[in-house]
């Protein structure tokens, strides 16, 4: 599921002086988003953002699965060395778990080999308290997945936050990326009932949906999804390419949702419905 990985590296990089107050309870004068050059094969994780204050470096990365083609603790050892000796400052790494698992790699917060002890932080979502997140407008995407006894009355609270937002297009943004990352806690009824209805309405792509879409119950949905998706990363989609997204299927659609997260223009959109028309 590296689309929501990739999700939140997004929200990291739009927002990096929220993730930097949360994580290194700091007031930073200045940020800058390093470049990724370090995610080199045979260490590499898609889903890695590395923020630079004046006098350190914010290593995270997000993860829906324990399993990884790399031991994770192996991952963050070879980041750090790569880090420090590049840049030569202090370096604070953070594995931030999305999902709840009850798996010991989320619990493990160090790598040890015969002759070497590495440490991280981990955070487990699940554990967090629902009210940094509820407050500050780039952790807000996060907050349905922090601790909390009510599903309804979690996700209420993050639908009546994002309703305060005053500027149209940042509080649509930030209803799509909530409403897809609460999706690997909550039902997805749930979620519609109390999320979509209110902060999704004002969508241009919403309307046209509702005006244009002939696609029964389930495929009108995916084709939602995917145009929400499109608009957020690349604005406003020609209607030649919304016809041909009309004509695919629920399971085409569905394979779209995951793959959009990982292009980086329209061109990529393009190719990829150039190889389903094969």
């Amino acid at each position: 599921m590296a689309e929501y990985d990739n999700l939140c590296k997004i929200l990291a990089e739009k927002h990096p002086r929220d993730f930097i107050r949360w994580l290194l309870h700091q007031e930073p004068r200045q940020i800058k988003i390093l470049k990724t050059e370090l995610s080199i094969e045979p260490i590499r994780a898609d889903s890695v953002t590395f923020l630079q204050t004046e006098n350190r470096i914010l290593h995270l990365e997000f993860q829906t699965t324990v399993k990884s083609k790399t031991p994770i603790g192996l991952r963050m050892l070879d980041y750090y060395v790569r880090l420090t000796r590049q840049y030569q400052v202090p370096v604070t790494q953070v594995m931030i778990f999305l999902q709840p698992t009850s798996d010991e790699i989320a619990f493990t917060t160090e790598y040890v080999s015969e002759v070497t002890t590495h440490r991280y932080q981990v955070i487990r979502m699940w554990e967090q308290d629902s009210v940094l997140f509820l407050n500050n407008l780039g952790l807000l995407p996060l907050a349905p997945l922090t601790r909390t006894d009510s599903a309804p009355a979690l996700l209420s609270q993050v639908a009546t936050e994002i309703a305060k937002i005053p500027d149209i297009e940042t509080r649509q943004n930030t209803a799509t990326y909530t409403e897809i990352l609460a999706g690997l806690k909550f039902e997805q009824d749930l979620i519609l009932q109390l999320l979509r209805e209110e902060t999704m309405q004002e969508s241009v792509i919403y309307q046209y949906i509702l005006q244009k879409g002939e696609q029964n119950g389930e495929q009108k949905e995916a084709l939602q999804f995917c145009l929400l998706l499109l608009d957020e990363r690349f604005g406003e989609i020609d209607a030649s390419i919304i016809e041909r997204l009309q004509v695919l299927n629920k399971e085409s659609l569905e394979a779209l949702g995951r793959a959009i997260l990982k292009f980086s223009s329209l061109s990529d959109l393009v190719t990829w419905l150039n190889q389903q028309e094969v």
